[in-house]
């Protein structure tokens, strides 16, 4: 069994390395000054690797510049370039990004054509020192998979094998493997069939978690812990990120509370050890957590529970937390809304909306954050109903192919409204987008 680490410049990932935290710019990568600045921040907030998107020769172009004015100033962080839908640009970042992240479902248009372009990529790679991230995501499937094993955890399990089957056939294993969604039970699912095949096949490489459209907030926070939890509960998983449609900056306390959580014979570990004795001895599981903020409690404590809850193994819980001099009892308004949310996260009970939404990226041309606030306030009292606000084309229509609904972003200032899987309604002026959405929504409820 070969167990692989990964080297992304001077960092490690795999083996018996920590959890490495890591993030992605929502600037435009051509705007070079903003983006360095915002890599700055954050790498002082505890980043370990930044990805920026680099759709085009001339993102490649600016993210070689970003990368040499960070150097100039003492920044050594590794760069990662976030690449779809060209296999060339893909080649082009391999020389100047010190890992590159493809998605399988959208390398080429045709199999066999991916397979020769990620020969050459390959090589590239080689000659320059630089890692790979396989990312593939729910609702990004290509469609030769799709017609063999449907949109699901274990077509994402083998489109992945067959790319890392190529990386073998290449005698390259510089690779990190990403299979995210924004369901846990599809995500945590994907990963362990994932992990079994590999074991299987004698060669692990390390796997990078995350719930891909969390959304914000405290539940964008609940959903990642999740999924997050489920898998390095299991031992399964060597970096992570928390995507949040919020300031970038604001993930890498939430993934580095998650990643210290889960140190080796740490608090989870304690933790769990003691709800454990409580199930096994007939008890419904209650812990009591003395944290520094609410956002450490809530992604403990669902780190803690999630798992417990996605696999069915508890139906209810009870907990409480002390901040400060402020007790949060199990009875209390906020504790209670909290087990909703984290009910909800763990696919057993559903009390409102279920959001889907990205973090956004330099592909996103409105204010991605402001507009899913506004989506979200409007759209609470629709219980059960599944709403997706997406930055762009690239991830937008097939990563929110389970929303009954869809906000994407389709251009500068313009707006594709979904129903389904279908566009029903294309560019919209953004200014009237949400009211056109809550239309359809409301014409159908009727």
């Amino acid at each position: 069994m070969r167990n692989l680490e990964v080297k992304v410049k001077d960092i490690t990932i795999g083996g018996n390395s920590p959890i490495v935290v890591q993030t992605m710019c929502n600037t435009h990568t051509q705007d070079v000054a903003p983006s360095v600045e915002q890599c700055k921040e954050m790498i002082g907030a505890g980043a370990k690797i930044i990805r920026l998107t680099t759709q085009g020769l001339k993102e490649v172009e600016a993210l070689k510049e970003i990368k040499r004015q960070l150097l100039e100033e003492g920044y050594t962080t590794p760069l990662v370039a976030d690449v779809h839908f060209s296999s060339d640009v893909a080649i082009a970042a391999a020389s100047v990004a010190d890992k590159v992240r493809i998605n399988p479902g959208n390398f080429a248009k045709e199999h066999e054509e991916a397979k020769r372009q990620f020969a050459k990529f390959i090589e590239v790679c080689k000659e320059h020192g630089t890692a790979v991230r396989i990312g593939l995501n729910h609702g990004s499937l290509g469609e030769r998979i799709i017609n063999l094993y449907g949109d699901t955890p274990l077509g994402m399990k083998e489109a992945v094998m067959e790319w890392l089957e190529m990386c073998v056939e290449n005698d390259f294993y510089n690779v990190v493997v990403s299979l995210k969604a924004s369901n846990t039970i599809v995500m945590a699912t994907a990963y362990r069939l994932l992990k079994e095949a590999m074991e299987q096949r004698g060669v692990v490489f390390p796997l990078h978690l995350g719930v891909t459209e969390a959304g914000n907030g405290d539940m964008g926070r609940i959903k990642s812990a999740v999924g997050i939890g489920a898998l390095l509960s299991e031992g399964i998983g060597d970096t992570i990120r928390v995507s949040l449609t919020e300031n970038p900056v604001n993930e890498i306390p939430a993934a580095q509370t998650i990643a210290d959580y889960f140190k080796k014979d740490g608090e989870f570990h304690n933790n769990i050890k003691v709800v454990t004795e409580q199930i096994s001895s007939g008890k419904v599981p209650h812990f009591h957590f003395e944290e520094k903020s609410w956002n450490e409690f809530i992604i403990k404590a669902s780190s803690l529970f999630g798992p417990l809850l996605l696999d069915k193994k508890i139906d209810d819980l009870s907990v409480s937390c002390q901040i400060g001099s402020d007790l949060f009892a199990d009875d209390s308004e906020k504790i209670a809304e909290f087990k909703d949310n984290l009910m909800q996260a763990s696919r057993r009970k559903f009390t409102k909306p279920e959001y889907i939404a990205c973090p956004g990226c330099g592909r996103t041309l409105y204010n991605l954050e402001e507009t899913f606030n506004e989506v979200k306030k409007r759209t609470s009292h629709l219980k059960g109903m599944r709403i997706a606000v997406m930055g762009c084309i690239v991830n937008g229509p097939g990563e929110m192919a389970d929303a009954d609904y869809g906000y994407v972003g389709e251009g500068k200032g313009k707006v594709a409204i979904y129903r389904g899987k279908e566009p029903v309604m294309r560019s919209v002026p953004q200014e009237e987008a949400i009211d056109a959405l809550l239309r359809i929504i409301e014409e159908d409820s009727k």
